[in-house]
This record gives structure tokens, C-alpha cells and sequence, in this order.
């Protein structure tokens, strides 16, 4: 595997993260801040660099690499596989009705299935419902395919996201890379390092992603009686403080960020659906479990693996960047503290990642994670 990275932050000239050498058939993934990704000839520009390049774009909140996490800027990671091949498939949820679980079906449907051992997705983050889209993926697996990524992010902003292969960023769009090889070895994780606070409330009302009522109340209501003063900083601030949902179905819980509120209706928006009659908790947490969380997550990545790893993909939150402020390269440092400073590292700041529980097989939407995905050949 070889790789080459670049950066360009706003107004510089791109600036190569180490060598600048000659790769042919790259897969070349491409996130930024999505004002820059929203110029008409940014296809054309990278596709100058990478002449024979497939080339996936996703906005983000922030672009990871091993030197830096970036917000005003561009980020290119070009890779060569060596023995391995991969394929591109995409779908855009605006064409399905805004059907999340259709859209994740009808694009895992597209792959050819035979010797494919993993997917890569960057998904629109928009009004996509996360976990539907992960069920969706996952049906058309029988539950033995590793499927990890994340949802694209537009800063804390939440105005839209951005997604495409070779063309032009635009909405609605879902882009998974498959890889094929009989030498691959790929290993996953995630890790939150969140801790639940205060009652634990039912949830009486909800229709997929959008929560009405806790125990027969507005939920918005006794959502900014607990957020206090930074209720008016909503829905940005409900970043730093996500949920803990406990259902009957799941054997682990799992963390929802809100990702918009409707004051006309009292509901919120969340990245993923959150069934009735499941239980859910406020969640804070400190930089220093976060920073410790990101160390866990690659240490459950590496663990048993037979190989070092050549790229890592990590997909973290923008809850989490949010509450590392000044200090964001921290959770990157930990995790290249235990992959080895040789493996090459992308990735982005998300308004969700999808991966499996540890131990687990299906994907499913997680929020306020670091997720690790290894890849050697």
C-alpha cells in the first residue's frame, strides 16, 4: 500500500503531509469544511492532481490527519492498493423518498458480494436517519460484513453536508468503497467515554428520529430545563450533553446526539431513530475521558490483529471536538500512540459513525465515538 496526503487550508497552496510520489489508480478521499467544498471546479481541481484517481468527496467538521485536525482547510488522502481492488457504489436518499433503510439496502445491494470483506461509508448528514440507514446496510449482509464510516458534518453549523464520487460535492448523496483481497486484514472499534447523569426519563413519544415526549412531557421543554442558560445556544449546544438510550431490543446502549430542535412542534431531531418505550439519560463527560476513550478504541483495534497497520480511518464526533476545543489533537495523538507511527491517517469529524459494537457483527449508528477502522494488505 502506498499513500500520499495533502492539505490546503484556506487561501495556501496544497502542502504535502510527507513524499510526493507517483501512485496509479488511487482511491482518493477527499474531506473538508463544506464552504470550500462548494466551488464549482473543486472536482476538476483534485482530479488534476489525481489524473487516473477515484476520487470520493465528504464535508466534515474538521479533517483528521496524523499531523493535524484541520477545520478551514481541505484534506487529500490518495491510496494505492497493491493486492487488493475496490469498488465505488453510490445513492442519494433525496432519489428514495428520503427512505433511509431503502437507501442503505439499494446501495450494499449494488456490490458484487463475492470476496468483498469490507465498506467504507460517508454518508449526507443532513436529514439522513442514521440508523436506519445502518439496518438497511445490514440486511443485505446476513450479518457478517464489516461496514464502518460516518455521517458527513458541516462544522457545528448544521446548515447541510456535502458528499460525492467523481463529481462535484452535492446533497443527499451516500458513498460506500468496498475493498476486495484475500490479504486484507481489517480490524474496527469504538469507544465513547461518556458517563449518564441525572433520572433516567421513558421515552412515551417518537416517530423514528424525532423525539415529541419523555414520560408524557415536551421533550424539548425538559431538555433546556436541564441545559439551563445554554439552552439558548441550541441546537449547537446540545452537543455537550447527548443521550444515553437503554431499549428492550439492544443488549448495550447506545448515544444519540441531537442534531436540530423545532420550537414550533417542542421536538428534537436526533442523528438516529430512538423507539418508544426505551430509556434515556443526559451524558456529560471532560476532555481527559475523552482523550482516554480514543486510546481505548485503538487499543481494541489492534487487539489480536497479525499484521501492523497501514491506514487507519477514524471517524470521530463533533461533540467530542467540541468539548476537546483547543486541545482536539489530543484524541489523534493517543491513537497513533498505539497503531505506530508508520500507518497513514485520514478521517473526519462526523455528525455520526457507524460500526459494530465490539464483538458484534451488524453496524449501527453510535454518536459521541471514536471509531478506528485498521486496514493492512
Amino acid at each position: 500500500m502506498k499513500t500520499v496526503q495533502l492539505v490546503r487550508e484556506k487561501g495556501k497552496d496544497w502542502k504535502y503531509l510527507g513524499d510526493n510520489i507517483k501512485l496509479s489508480n488511487p482511491l482518493v478521499l477527499v474531506f473538508g469544511n463544506r464552504y470550500l467544498l462548494e466551488k464549482d471546479n473543486i472536482f476538476e481541481e483534485i482530479k488534476d492532481l489525481f489524473p487516473d484517481g477515484e476520487i470520493v468527496f465528504g464535508s466534515t467538521s474538521g479533517d483528521i490527519s496524523r499531523q493535524d485536525v484541520n477545520d478551514n482547510s481541505v484534506s487529500i488522502t490518495a491510496i494505492e492498493f497493491e493486492k487488493s481492488r475496490f469498488e465505488i457504489k453510490t445513492s442519494n436518499i433525496l432519489s428514495s423518498n428520503l427512505d433511509s433503510f431503502k437507501t442503505g439496502n439499494d446501495l450494499i445491494n449494488q456490490f458484487n458480494k463475492h470476496g468483498l470483506k469490507y465498506v467504507f461509508i460517508v454518508s449526507e448528514g443532513s436529514f439522513i436517519n442514521g440508523s436506519e440507514l445502518a439496518k438497511g446496510m445490514v440486511s443485505k449482509t446476513d450479518k457478517n460484513l464489516l461496514i464502518t464510516g460516518g455521517l458527513c458534518g458541516d462544522d457545528a453549523r448544521f446548515e447541510k453536508t456535502l458528499a460525492s464520487y467523481n463529481e462535484n460535492p452535492k446533497e443527499g448523496e451516500i458513498v460506500a468503497i468496498g475493498l476486495y483481497g484475500v490479504t486484507l486484514e481489517i480490524t474496527s472499534s469504538i469507544y465513547g467515554g461518556w458517563t449518564p447523569f441525572g433520572p433516567e426519563r421513558i421515552v412515551t413519544k417518537s416517530d423514528n428520529n424525532v423525539l415529541f415526549e419523555l414520560d408524557d412531557k415536551p421533550a424539548l421543554d425538559l431538555y433546556k430545563t436541564y441545559l439551563g442558560e445554554k439552552a439558548k445556544e441550541l441546537p449547537s449546544a446540545a452537543l455537550l450533553f447527548p443521550l444515553n438510550v437503554r431499549t428492550k431490543e439492544e443488549d448495550q446502549s447506545f448515544v444519540r446526539t441531537i442534531l436540530n430542535i423545532n420550537e414550533q412542534e417542542n421536538t428534537m431531531t436526533l442523528a438516529g431513530s430512538i423507539p418508544v418505550d426505551s430509556k434515556v439519560q443526559l451524558m456529560m463527560t471532560n476532555v481527559d475521558n475523552i482523550a482516554k476513550a480514543s486510546e481505548q478504541a485503538a487499543l481494541q483495534a489492534m487487539r489480536n490483529r497479525k499484521s501492523k497497520p497501514q491506514l487507519a480511518l477514524l471517524v470521530s464526533c463533533i461533540g467530542r471536538k467540541l468539548v476537546l476545543d483547543q486541545r482536539v489533537e489530543e484524541e489523534v495523538e493517543e491513537v497513533v500512540e498505539i497503531i505506530g507511527k508508520d500507518a497513514t491517517v485520514c478521517g473526519f469529524y462526523s455528525y455520526g459513525e457507524i460500526a459494530p459494537f465490539e464483538g458484534e457483527a451488524s453496524c449501527q449508528l453510535h454518536n459521541q465515538t471514536m471509531t478506528i477502522t485498521l486496514i493492512s494488505e
